[in-house]
């Protein structure tokens, strides 16, 4: 096979072409573009997140598209890295393309440029000297020196040429700025996972997938494995008190890869201060760094924005979290007709474990610890939570209830408002996962906060991280504990205690002045009192047939509501509720009084206090229809495990980015404050000369000088 002339003309011509479309200047302006708006997706979406997070974000549909388009780790997806790749080759062309040029425009004088070149110029006059034309050139020169010019002088005999510039360095900066481009893009290269990805693409290593890092870092296969050679990366790695890691974690969408270091980091203490507002105001590590090549220790403290450097390594205090703190919590039944203090059970375990267990109704969870705070300050200015907080039951709000009843039901604690923070201690987060795999998420506290003057406990619950908790606000009593409204609860659920109480209520009613205490009127009250209680308490077969058709457990503030709804006419709903919550209060009252015999106190007061409880407890008692678990736990007791989570860094390219950087800011100042100039003056004979001069970049100083010279020249200064 033979290749013709044409073939190899037209092959230098598609060089040529290529060349000339990497070195222009449009094209790299073009790749910028790209580079800045990819950089303005990879600031609003989170990089490196778990996919399951973006799926909850964006939907499973676009989660897949944007996936696909690796806007999810842009700075490491492969057309950002050959996007990168290509500008670094087209600024490098247009340096090396323009570089020499300029180097030569610097040094070159420019005594080629002719009487008609000089006229073209915009600015340039004519001037008459008596001196002779080496005088005079003589003279011009002197004072160009003494104005920072760089002169050069060529005499005839008929005639004289003065030559002068300054602001060469201007040149320097177009250099100085592109080639701080290609240095900084070069260090980005290398300080990003370049090394990693090749490694993945042609070194037989791969990602470990999200659903097997659950694995002890010796079952990890080493094509999983980064060896402590690699030369860049930035990766983290979570110790806990007492703990000792050698190997960091690089984050991926889809999982992550095991990174293995030099040495070993050991966590002796963490320490961590607060600001009022409950932020973090300090944390530092006192670790133990082992070398494992020679066996060498050293002690040392880590800060924030104060690095450890080991070996080449960085290493950055960047969070904290739980090292696995032991926790014992309290499990009360919130199912079926045992859900009492009686049938309350601990369960003990550690934040990152679960554990299995069985509900009232023979149903298997498993609990899973999430996470556990020793401090949480929370506002509670605003304990009300009337503007923007949320309870467990207000998806339920619409049940066509009357306004009374509406404002009866629970709320959460939080509020928008800033003006009374106050640390309110402990809290536990738990998933509750059923046998078909499907979790919520829990958040309680351990003591009961006070909201209204009042101490509430309060438990929260999400059904995903997306979502806000809701709280369901059950009223703590005297001793600060949940028993008498859980006694309460169990009570409620007792028909025979539930005729007990509409006795006595009629009774006590009956004897109370104003009322009519006939047979048919206290058979009247009983009738609509035990109404009243069957329907909240869930035992009516109406209650029950109502809870079926809105999915949720029966009774509650939402079965008297449908019931006032299709009982009552319209017209007379508000009334008929206000009737019904005064009737509701007082059996409610009476199962209270119950409820505290069998806890062996005193029968409580009819005071402001008691009524506040009584009021509260209510609402708990409707709002827990809707608390979507079993079980409810509360924080018994906790041995608190810090864990420090540092970064480490290997940037093989930071050097190169601050040289580039430094080189970016010494161009810019010399292509926008240094502008080169440069004058001719040529004599024309007969004791006429002519004075031109030209710049890169026109400004009010250059004008300034030019007009300066014009002057005095002409008036022979």
């Amino acid at each position: 096979m033979t290749i013709s002339s044409t073939d190899i003309s037209a092959f230098k011509r598609f060089n040529r072409a290529s060349v000339e479309l990497l070195s222009s200047m449009r094209f790299a302006i073009a790749l910028l573009t790209i580079i800045s708006i990819a950089s303005i997706i990879g600031t609003v979406i989170k990089q490196s997140e778990p996919y399951a997070n973006y799926v909850n974000q964006f939907g499973p549909f676009w989660a897949e598209i944007f996936n696909g388009l690796g806007l999810f780790a842009v700075y490491t997806a492969w057309w950002f890295l050959l996007i990168l790749a290509f500008l670094v080759v087209s600024v490098s062309f247009c340096v090396l393309r323009n570089a020499p040029k300029m180097l030569a425009d610097i040094r070159a004088w420019k005594e080629h440029v002719k009487e008609g070149g000089l006229r073209a110029l915009h600015h340039h006059f004519e001037y008459t000297s008596p001196l002779s034309h080496q005088a005079a050139a003589d003279a011009i020169a002197n004072r160009l020196v003494k104005d920072g010019y760089s002169v050069k002088t060529q005499l005839a005999d008929d005639h004289s040429k003065v030559m002068a510039k300054k602001g060469a360095a201007s040149k320097w900066g177009y250099i100085f700025a592109h080639s701080a481009i290609v240095l900084i893009c070069l260090g980005g290269l290398l300080d990003g996972d370049l090394f990693t990805r090749g490694q993945i693409w042609f070194g037989g290593k791969s990602i470990l997938p999200s659903n097997t890092q659950g694995m002890l870092i010796s079952e990890i296969p080493s094509e999983h494995k980064l060896s402590a050679s690699n030369p860049s990366y930035r990766a983290n790695i979570f110790v806990p008190e007492g703990g000792t890691s050698a190997t960091a974690l690089l984050s991926a969408t889809s999982g992550s890869i095991i990174q293995e270091l030099p040495f070993s980091i050991e966590l002796k203490k963490f320490h961590v201060e607060y600001y009022s507002t409950g932020m973090p105001k300090l944390f530092m590590s006192e670790v133990l760094i082992k070398d494992l090549d020679t066996g060498k220790e050293s002690e040392a403290k880590i800060k924030v924005n104060e690095p450890l450097i080991h070996r080449g390594v960085a290493i950055y205090q960047s969070s904290f979290e739980d090292g696995g703190s032991k926790l014992k919590l309290r499990a009360y039944p919130m199912l079926g007709p045992a859900h009492s203090v009686k049938t309350s059970f601990m369960v003990s375990g550690e934040v990152g474990q679960s554990t299995a267990l069985k509900s009232s109704n023979g149903a298997s969870y498993t609990l899973e610890f999430v996470g556990f705070r020793p401090t949480n300050v929370e506002n509670i200015s605003n304990a009300s939570g009337q503007s923007d907080a949320r309870g467990v039951a207000t998806q339920s709000a619409d049940a066509g209830l009357a306004k009374a009843l509406n404002n009866r039901l629970g709320s959460g604690a939080k509020t928008s408002k800033t003006t009374d923070l106050k640390n309110v201690g402990p809290s536990v987060q738990y998933k509750l996962r059923d046998a078909s795999g499907q979790a919520r998420e829990y958040s309680n506290y351990m003591q009961p906060l006070f909201l209204d003057g009042m101490p509430m406990f309060l438990f929260g619950v999400r059904e995903s991280a997306a979502q806000e908790f809701r709280y369901l606000r059950v009223p703590a009593d005297t001793n600060l504990s949940l028993n008498e409204w859980l006694t309460l609860r169990t009570i409620l659920q007792d028909p025979r205690a539930r005729q007990r109480a509409v006795e006595r209520f009629a009774q006590t009613l009956g004897q109370q002045k104003g009322f009519s205490s006939s047979p048919q009127a206290i058979a009247q009250l009983k009738e609509s009192a035990m109404r009243s209680i069957e329907l909240f308490a869930g035992a009516s077969d109406f209650a029950v047939t109502q809870a079926k058709e809105a999915g949720t457990m029966p009774g509650g503030f939402a079965a008297l509501g449908e019931f006032i709804d299709q009982a009552v006419p319209e017209a007379e709903r508000e009334k008929a509720a206000e009737v019904i919550l005064k009737v509701l209060n007082g059996v409610i009252w009476e199962l209270w009084q119950e409820a505290r015999a069998q806890l062996n106190l005193a029968p409580a007061k009819p005071d402001q206090e008691s009524q506040k409880f009584i009021q509260a407890a209510t609402s708990a008692l409707s709002d827990a229809n809707f608390y979507p678990a079993p079980l409810v736990f509360q924080l018994d007791s906790f041995e608190e495990v810090k864990a420090s989570v540092f970064q480490v860094t290997r940037s093989p390219g930071k050097n190169m980015v601050y040289l580039g950087c430094l080189l970016l800011v010494l161009g810019i100042f010399a292509m926008f404050y240094l502008p080169e100039r440069r004058i001719w003056v040529r004599s024309l004979g007969e004791g006429k000369n002519i004075f031109a001069m030209s710049t890169s970049r026109k400004t009010l100083d250059f004008e300034k000088e030019f007009t300066k010279y014009q002057e005095d020249l002409k008036n022979g200064n």
